[in-house]
């Protein structure tokens, strides 16, 4: 990603955590959305964890492209949720179609 960065490991129990750090923007988009399809259709894990404890913030096309994840890991299997975001990131996330269930810790950090 170009303005922000991107962990990605794999927990002892199969795991996938993606950890951006910084803003998602319009910079970011259309590699965010690589790295997930990659991880949701090739990959494959039981879960795959969006951890979002220093990313600061969203645009809409990332919002989306979060929401549009979750639904992708339903089609193939993958269990997704996000992690560790703030109230404000969670409020437009919840706008943007992501169920409730699917965000955890919301205004906690990690």
């Amino acid at each position: 990603m170009t303005a922000s960065t991107v962990d990605v490991e794999t927990t002892p129990d199969g795991t996938l955590v993606i950890q951006p750090h910084g803003v998602l923007g319009a910079d970011d988009a259309v590699e965010l959305r690589r790295t997930l399809v990659y991880a949701l259709r090739h990959l494959r894990p039981l879960r795959l964890v969006l951890d979002l404890q220093d990313v600061h913030d969203v645009d809409p096309i990332n919002l989306g492209t979060l929401a549009a994840a979750c639904h992708l890991g339903d089609d193939h299997h993958v269990a997704v949720f996000l992690d560790h975001t703030s109230v404000s990131i969670a409020d437009r996330l919840s706008a943007a179609g992501v169920a409730t269930h699917r965000l955890r810790d919301v205004g906690r950090a990690a």
